[in-house]
């Protein structure tokens, strides 16, 4: 958890609690290594699918408030697509945010999952660099945007 910065470490009212729903545990690794770089103090969950993530947030092994899910499309068992379908349907998860952070740059994916209300369609990037400056600006954006 982060603080605020004063003396009584008060934790900080601006973390977010990050889902990360992903099945190669190479993206995970990358993803764990970019928060590091960037000195992301942010709490991150893993799930390896979609089934495994509604389990977990039904559950509410992700705390309720402040969090936002970082989705890939391309996995096993139940998609992206799949998991943002009952993700909506679900009155208790349905406004939560989502970033898709996927490989596919396929325009009917893009459009499925902007149907579905995600937040942002992000691809992911080719080299390791790069990809630590994405979650760069993913963390600027979330330490400016204000959610209810």
């Amino acid at each position: 958890m982060a603080q605020d910065g004063n003396a009584g470490g008060l934790v900080d009212d601006r973390v977010l609690n990050i889902l990360l729903v992903e099945d190669d545990q190479v993206d995970v690794m990358n993803v764990r290594r970019a928060f590091e770089k960037n000195r992301i103090a942010n709490p991150l969950f893993v799930a390896g699918d979609g089934i495994e993530a509604l389990e977990m947030l039904r559950a509410e092994q992700v705390p309720l408030t402040r969090r936002i899910i970082l989705l890939d499309l391309n996995m096993p068992r139940m998609t992206g697509i799949e998991f943002l379908r009952e993700l909506r349907k679900d009155s208790k998860l349905m406004l939560t945010p989502v970033v898709v952070l996927t490989t596919s740059n396929d325009d009917r994916d893009k459009i499925e999952a902007y149907n579905l209300n995600v937040a942002g369609y992000l691809l992911k990037p080719v080299t390791f660099v790069n990809f630590v400056e994405l979650m760069a600006a993913l963390n600027k954006y979330w330490t400016l945007v204000e959610m209810p």
